[in-house]
């Protein structure tokens, strides 16, 4: 069955600041979906340095991603399918290892605030920014 695949900057704002993305971000997620070993390091990366969080609130903050998501591990190719995407696309390396690793895992649609928004991309995967949708 097809699923979603979520980008790091959609999981950020699960602990941001910012109340609506948040809710937005919390309301996907709850439909189930899936993430990569790459997207929890970044979120890792990203809550101890951009967001200033403990090193116990980061945990948390993976814990219950991980309780919530499907997680796929990296593989060599997941590697060389982002290597053919990235230079078929255009895609920044980590934005095309994010892609690879949703058609890894089998999902049809990726949430992304920072890839553009609509793309399908000939593989069958649809890029969509869950913030420019209505409410």
């Amino acid at each position: 069955m097809p699923a979603s695949f979520f980008d790091t900057n959609v999981l950020v704002y699960v602990a941001s600041g910012d109340p609506a993305k948040a809710n937005r971000a919390e309301a996907a997620i709850a439909a189930g979906g899936a993430i990569s070993v790459q997207v929890l390091n970044e979120l890792a990366n990203v809550a101890r340095r951009k967001m200033q969080m403990s090193w116990d609130d980061t945990h948390a903050l993976l814990t219950t991603l991980r309780g919530l998501l499907t997680v796929h591990p990296l593989t060599i190719e997941t590697h060389e399918t982002g290597l053919e995407l990235a230079e078929r696309y255009g895609f920044s390396t980590y934005d095309a290892m994010i892609a690879a690793s949703a058609l890894h895992a089998g999902c049809d649609t990726l949430w992304s605030e920072d890839m553009q928004h609509g793309i399908v991309l000939g593989e069958g995967l649809r890029i969509v920014d869950p913030f420019r949708m209505a409410p």
